[in-house]
């Protein structure tokens, strides 16, 4: 147990939860220590989010939002009070999630940390020759970015043969860009203009038809007295599509741009977004696009070597970020990476290096599993920043599965005992010699460990990888066993994901199974996702004799107020939206005529709200019941049928791809950290899915560091031996049990403190 820097001296040490029933928890009270460290644990839908995020964190804001004046909260989106009776001496809370960082192309580690900007001042004094002050060593700002990319660092152009099709005409629809189809306003704009010949395929166009086609400038047109303004196929489309932030645009429409952009490195700045002035200014040799590029660990060496008094407090602060991001796991990135190119827990550590540097202290940390993408040999330096984080004199509360990270805990809340409904309350508080003396599930689990296969299964043949050079990868060759279950390990950024997806990825009967967003809208969810919708509106529409579409919150059924939504959304302009239960429905979602119809005395939104354990209950066979068996498989019993995607964890996500692809016979699966958001009793069910399915002969490729699944393994793959330059090679190929006796990798070593050798 770690030394607690502060003792308890009064209640206003405390964070004092009453009656607290957001989701599922069953009128929750708690105490929690301020200025220490608690782990939150329980199996998945316990209520851990609901208690620390939904109801302690979404307080916490509230009242520091209804601080600011009327003005400053219209912008605001509207947060309800959580339901809870009381909540005393919160202070104010700081979440750190793993949400991505988001895809702006202008955010990246460099300008999400901070460390830019120190880097940006220190040119400014010291660069030569000078290219003026800070700004113009930014790409975000006129002064500093290069003209020809805007500070993009790469420029887009438009692939002609994605708009239209040659080898017809005008008339013919030739053009096939959405909204743009024969008779269309678009079309009859071209069709009138005049400049082009509507009956001739556009491979037969003279080169001046050709050109006004597709790249002349607006300019006013007369079309039947009328005057128009006409521009070019090329232009139109990149002022209707192109120019637009792609997250606004319609789903067709996105995926039709993702198909018609193509993007190239900026030939004027050659990707740096810097213009000449600013690339041409050096420090001690080096222009800052070159320390932007630079591996972070490297970068923070040079940064130490510069020896300028003038900049000498700037340089020791830049020096402290640099540190804490390597110390942290992330020295393999570099300043200049997109920050929407990182992972969840990547984005989650790079915005806790954010508050390390912070002054503020007496605030609430709420961090969501920081271990997540963490191998074993990372999680101390993990558990490290937390306490440096308590030890400045905050309360941080954790939500974690790792016992790694639970045994550092000056507190711990455990809830459960089960998810969903047979989850939401208290099951112990206290120090975690307390816990594992409790007798709860994570008590029980806390100190378990999974063993080395007695025997391991024999492969059939290989699926070679031959010359992998993704990203930081050296030329490897590697065979990955077919038939077995095989795990790839090595360090976060040591090209485990470059080496498994950037090979694999699109081979003939490789299905890829990750925890990226589910494309779809808040009307997406379990049931509508997997297919198991179907059998239920064919159960109601027998049971009652009507057609099976009103059974759907998307067709006829649905409630012509909100649209089979639940909810009312109302756009405030400039303003964030606000959502409002429909009072038509009560937020069911369909008709009364709907929910008038019953099957085996439940209509159908009832029938929505159960979880997964409760419909396999009233399903007890049948297509409906195959369904929920999978997702029960997979650790997803105590989910919401009905529950939106959006609120989907990307473990959770994971799972439910999985569960679907449980019906196919695919042949190679590839998993990315399955663990993620499990905890330590579910992990063995998912160690028995696995099995399963190697068992009914597929191959299971596993990218994971949980040390339970490497154990459990047939054959371990391991990258490295450390992470970004230093890693890119595989270190080990051979059983779990060879791993454990002959090798010296940073894995090897974990492996064998897990298995107690």
């Amino acid at each position: 147990m770690p030394s607690t820097p502060h003792t308890a001296a009064d209640s206003h040490d405390m964070i004092e939860v009453r009656g607290a029933r957001e989701n599922n928890l069953a009128s929750v009270s708690v105490d929690i220590p301020k200025r220490r460290l608690t782990v939150f644990t329980g199996v998945s839908g316990s209520g851990k989010s609901s208690l620390v995020f939904g109801t302690i964190a979404a307080e916490s804001r509230r009242l520091i939002n209804e601080t600011y004046t009327a003005f400053l909260q219209s912008f605001m989106p509207s947060v309800g009070r959580p339901d809870v009776d009381a909540l005393r001496n919160l202070s104010a809370a700081i979440v750190v999630d793993q949400e991505r960082m988001g895809a702006n192309s202008r955010s990246t580690v460099g300008t999400a940390t901070d460390a830019y900007a120190l880097l940006r001042i220190v040119f400014s004094r010291l660069g030569d020759p000078p290219a003026g002050g800070a700004g113009a060593f930014s790409f975000n700002t006129p002064e500093g970015m290069c003209p020809a990319c805007e500070g993009l660092g790469r420029v887009s152009d438009v692939d002609v043969h994605q708009l239209v099709d040659v080898e017809r005409s005008l008339n013919d629809g030739a053009i096939t860009v959405p909204n743009f189809g024969v008779d269309s306003w678009y079309w009859r704009i071209f069709v009138q203009s005049g400049l082009v010949d509507p009956d001739l395929k556009l491979q037969d166009y003279p080169p001046q038809m050709w050109q006004d086609f597709l790249h002349h400038e607006p300019t006013k047109i007369k079309v039947g007295g009328s005057t128009l303004s006409y521009e070019g196929l090329v232009v139109k489309v990149r002022r209707l599509y192109l120019d637009r932030d792609r997250e606004s645009l319609q789903p067709h429409i996105r995926a039709f741009v993702d198909r018609a952009a193509t993007f190239t490195t900026c030939p004027e700045c050659a990707g740096t977004r810097l213009n000449a002035a600013a690339r041409a200014s050096r420090v001690a040799g080096r222009t800052i696009a070159e320390c932007a590029a630079m591996q972070i660990s490297d970068l923070a060496g040079f940064v130490r070597g510069l020896d300028a008094p003038a900049v000498a407090p700037l340089v020791t602060s830049l020096g402290e970020i640099l540190d804490s991001l390597v110390e942290i796991g992330l020295g393999y990135l570099s300043l200049d990476r997109e920050a929407g190119t990182l992972s969840g827990g990547e984005a989650q550590r790079v915005k806790m290096v954010r508050h390390l540097g912070s002054s503020l202290s007496d605030v609430t940390y709420v961090f969501d599993e920081p271990t997540t993408g963490l191998h074993p040999h990372d999680v101390a330096r993990m558990n490290d920043l937390l306490l440096r984080l308590r030890d400045k004199g905050n309360t941080v509360l954790v939500v974690e599965h790792k016992p790694e990270t639970v045994a550092v805990a000056d507190h711990v809340v455990d809830l459960g005992p089960g998810a969903g409904s047979a989850g939401g309350r208290i099951c112990y508080t206290g120090d975690v010699a307390g816990l594992r003396r409790s007798g709860t599930l994570t008590g029980r689990h806390l100190d378990h460990r999974a063993g080395l296969r007695e025997r391991v299964r024999p492969h059939r043949g290989t699926l070679p990888i031959r010359g992998a050079d993704l990203h930081n990868l050296r030329d490897v060759d590697v065979d990955v066993p077919l038939g077995v279950l095989t795990v790839v390990t090595g360090v976060a950024g040591s090209g485990k994901s470059s080496l498994i997806h950037g090979s694999l990825s699109g081979r003939d009967g490789v299905v890829v199974v990750d925890q990226s967003a589910i494309r779809g809208s808040r009307r997406s969810n379990p049931a509508t996702y997997t297919g198991l919708l179907d059998p239920v509106r064919t159960a109601f529409a027998r049971a009652n004799g009507v057609r099976a579409a009103l059974f759907s919150a998307n067709s006829e059924g649905a409630c012509p107020a909100c649209k089979g939504i639940g909810l009312i959304w109302t756009d405030l302009a400039m303003m964030a939206g606000v959502a409002t239960v429909c009072e038509q429905c009560e937020g069911r979602r369909f008709t009364r005529e709907v929910l008038a119809y019953r099957l085996r005395g439940k209509n159908i939104s009832e029938v929505l709200a159960m979880s997964v354990d409760e419909a396999r209950e009233f399903f007890a066979s049948g297509p409906a019941r195959a369904v929920l068996d999978r997702l029960a498989d997979v650790g997803l019993g105590y989910l919401g049928l009905g529950q939106p995607l959006t609120t989907l964890s990307g473990g959770e996500r994971q799972r439910l791809r999985l569960a679907i692809h449980l019906a196919e016979k695919s042949g190679v699966y590839v998993l990315d950290e399955p663990t993620t958001g499990l905890h330590l009793a579910d992990v063995d069910q998912l160690l028995a899915l696995l099995d399963r399915l190697v068992d009914a002969g597929n191959t299971v490729i596993v990218i994971e560091h949980h040390q339970a699944v490497m154990a459990h393994a047939d054959w371990l793959i391991d990258v490295g031996p450390g992470a970004g330059h230093d890693g890119g090679r595989v270190v080990f190929t051979g059983t779990p049990a060879d791993l454990v006796e002959r090798a010296d990798t940073l894995t090897a070593r974990h492996l064998r403190g897990y298995l107690g050798r």
